[in-house]
C-alpha cells in the first residue's frame, strides 16, 4: 500500500512540474510586471495544489474503497476456506458413513444368507424328521397287525408262551436260513469258480489245437512250396543235364572232326605228324597246316602266272 501512496505522490509531482513549466505568451509576459507574475504563479501553484489535495483525497479514498474490499474479499475468502474445509469434512464424513453404511448393509446380508441357509437347512431337516416318522408311524401300524396276528397263534398254539418264544424261533429259523444260504451261495461260488475253470481250461485247450492246426496248415503250405521248389529244381537240372547231354554230344562231335581232320592231314604230309589224342594239339597242328598252305599257295601263285 505504501508503494501505491509513492507512487500516487510521484505522479502528481510530475504533474504539477509540467504545470508550473508551462509559459504564458511573450506578449502577456512582457506586459505583466513581475509582482503579478509572482502571484500569477502562486494562484497558479495554489491551484495546482488544491487539485492535487482533492486528488490525493479522492485517492485515498479510493484506495480506502479498494483495503475494505480487500478486507471484504480476505473475509469472503476465508469463509470460502472454511466453507470448503466444512464441506470436505461433510463429504469425508459422509464418505465414512456410506462405507460403515455399506460393510454394514454388507455384514448383514451375509448374516441374512446364513441365516437363510440355516433355516433351509432346518427346515430340510424338518422335512426328513417328518418323513421318518411317517414312515416310523406307519412301521409301527404295520407291524400291530404282526403282533395281533402273534397274538392270535398264541391263542390256537400252545407250544409257545409268550410272543418272544415265537419271535426267537423266528430268529433261530431266519439265522438257519441265512446260514444255508450263505452255504448255497458258497457252493455256487464254488460252481461258478469250477465252471469258469473248465471253461478257461477248454478254451486254452481249444486254443492249443488252434495253434496246433494254425501250425500244420503252416508247415502243409511250407510243405507245397518246398515241392514247388523241388520240382522247379528237378526241372531245372533236367534242362541242365540236357544242356550238358548236347554239349557233350557237340563235343563228341568236335572231337571226331577234328581228329578226321588231323588224320586227313597227316595222311597228306604221308604220317610225317606225330599222332596224339589231345584234341587241342591235333587243332593246333590243323592250324598249323593250314598256315603253311596258305603261304606255299601265296607263294606258288604269283610263279604260275609269270610261267604262264
Amino acid at each position: 500500500m505504501a508503494s501505491n501512496l509513492a507512487n500516487v505522490e510521484e505522479y502528481f509531482r510530475i504533474n504539477m512540474e509540467k504545470k508550473l513549466l508551462i509559459k504564458a505568451p511573450e506578449q502577456e509576459d512582457h506586459d505583466l510586471t513581475p509582482a503579478t507574475k509572482l502571484l500569477e504563479k502562486r494562484r497558479e501553484m495554489q491551484e495546482v495544489e488544491n487539485g492535487l489535495h482533492q486528488q490525493k483525497a479522492e485517492f485515498a479514498l479510493k484506495i480506502e474503497s479498494l483495503a475494505h474490499r480487500r478486507e471484504e474479499l480476505a473475509k469472503k475468502e476465508t469463509q470460502l476456506k472454511e466453507s470448503l474445509m466444512k464441506f470436505d469434512k461433510f463429504l469425508k464424513e459422509n464418505d465414512a458413513k456410506r462405507s460403515r453404511a455399506m460393510k454394514k448393509s454388507l455384514d448383514e446380508r451375509k448374516t441374512r444368507e446364513l441365516k437363510e441357509n440355516e433355516i433351509s437347512n432346518l427346515r430340510e431337516n424338518m422335512t426328513g424328521l417328518f418323513n421318518k416318522k411317517d414312515r416310523q408311524t406307519k412301521a409301527v401300524e404295520t407291524n400291530l397287525a404282526y403282533q395281533r396276528y402273534l397274538e392270535a397263534v398264541l391263542e390256537n398254539v400252545e407250544e409257545f408262551g409268550e410272543v418272544k418264544d415265537i419271535i426267537g424261533r423266528f430268529d433261530t429259523l431266519a439265522a438257519t436260513n441265512r446260514e444255508l444260504l450263505d452255504r448255497s451261495r458258497e457252493a455256487q461260488e464254488r460252481t461258478e469258480k469250477d465252471r469258469a475253470s473248465f471253461l478257461h481250461s477248454t478254451e486254452e485247450k481249444n486254443n492249443i489245437m488252434l495253434n496246433y492246426n494254425n501250425d500244420i496248415a503252416k508247415l502243409q503250405t511250407r510243405l507245397e512250396e518246398m515241392q514247388q521248389r523241388s520240382a522247379k529244381w528237378q526241372s531245372e537240372c533236367d534242362h541242365t543235364m540236357n544242356n550238358a547231354t548236347q554239349k557233350s554230344l557237340l563235343l563228341g562231335q568236335i572231337k571226331m572232326a577234328t581228329n578226321n581232320l588231323f588224320n586227313l592231314v597227316k595222311s597228306h604230309l604221308n604220317n610225317r605228324l606225330n599222332g596224339t589224342g589231345d584234341t587241342v594239339m591235333q587243332l593246333e597242328k590243323i592250324q598249323q597246316f593250314i598256315l603253311d598252305l596258305s603261304d606255299i599257295t601265296t607263294d606258288v601263285a604269283p610263279a604260275r602266272i609269270g610261267v604262264a
